[in-house]
C-alpha cells in the first residue's frame, strides 16, 4: 500500500501499543477504522459523481453532434436543386425509395438502357509513328 511490510507494521503496532497503552488501544483502532472506512465511501461518492458528470458532458456533446449533422443535412437538403422535369416531392423521395428497395435485397431494374460508349483510343505518341514521313 504505502511501501510497509509486515516487519514495519508490527514495530508501528508495537509501538502504538507502548504508547497507548493496552486500554486505549482497541477503542484508537476502532475509531482508526471508521475514520478509514468513512474516507473510502467519500471517494466512492466523489468517483461515482465525476463519473455521472462525465456521461451527462459526452451524452450532451453526443447530442449537439448530432443536432449540427442534422441541420447540415437539412442545409444541403435545402441547397441542392430538384432535378429537371421531376416535381420535388418526387426528388426528395427517389433516395428513400432506392434505399427502401436496396434493403429489400429485391433486384434493381433499370427502365432505360444507357447508350453505349464509344470504344477508347490511344492518343498519339510519337514513339508509334512511324520513323519515315514518306510511309504515311
Amino acid at each position: 500500500m504505502f511501501g510497509i511490510g509486515v516487519p514495519e507494521l508490527l514495530v508501528i503496532l508495537v509501538v502504538a501499543l507502548i504508547v497507548l497503552g493496552p486500554k486505549r488501544l482497541p477503542d484508537v483502532a476502532k475509531a482508526l477504522g471508521k475514520g478509514l472506512a468513512e474516507f473510502r465511501k467519500a471517494t466512492a461518492d466523489l468517483t461515482d459523481e465525476l463519473r455521472n458528470a462525465q456521461t451527462m458532458i459526452e451524452r450532451e456533446a453526443r447530442e449537439t453532434e448530432r443536432a449540427a449533422r442534422q441541420r447540415a443535412a437539412q442545409q444541403a437538403a435545402a441547397e441542392r436543386p430538384a432535378p429537371t422535369g421531376e416535381p420535388v416531392a418526387q426528388a426528395a423521395a427517389a433516395p428513400a425509395a432506392a434505399a427502401q428497395q436496396a434493403a429489400s435485397s429485391q433486384p434493381i431494374v433499370q427502365t432505360a438502357a444507357a447508350p453505349a460508349a464509344e470504344p477508347a483510343t490511344a492518343p498519339e505518341h510519337p514513339a508509334n509513328k512511324p520513323s519515315d514521313p514518306r510511309a504515311a
